[in-house]
């Protein structure tokens, strides 16, 4: 008796970043925030649209790079590495204040 081995239809659109203009969506709207309060600190269109073109660029070059830096980034200021010689492995704790 032979077992086939089971395979199941993965569509590529589950694994892809949810992107807007090709920038991931939660880099995008900040890029728009951004400009947009540059252009209401500065009264200039032109700054508002400088900073939110240049917040783009990054975001799009970003989002080539690695799509998941974003959430790595924010991840990483709350936790920090440990290695505990005697799991061989390094672990992960939460940082605290008085650490």
């Amino acid at each position: 008796m032979t077992s086939d081995p089971l395979t199941h239809r993965v569509y590529r659109s589950l694994n892809r970043p949810l992107t807007i203009w090709g920038v991931e969506r939660r880099f995008f709207f900040l890029a728009l925030v951004i400009g947009s309060a540059t252009f209401n600190f500065f009264g200039s269109l032109l700054a508002g649209l400088v900073m939110f073109l240049a917040l783009y660029a990054f975001g799009r070059w970003i989002s080539v790079t690695d799509p998941q830096i974003l959430r790595i980034l924010l991840n990483s200021s709350r936790l920090c590495r440990r290695y505990d010689p005697l799991k061989g492995s390094p672990s992960i704790r939460r940082r605290h204040l008085h650490d």
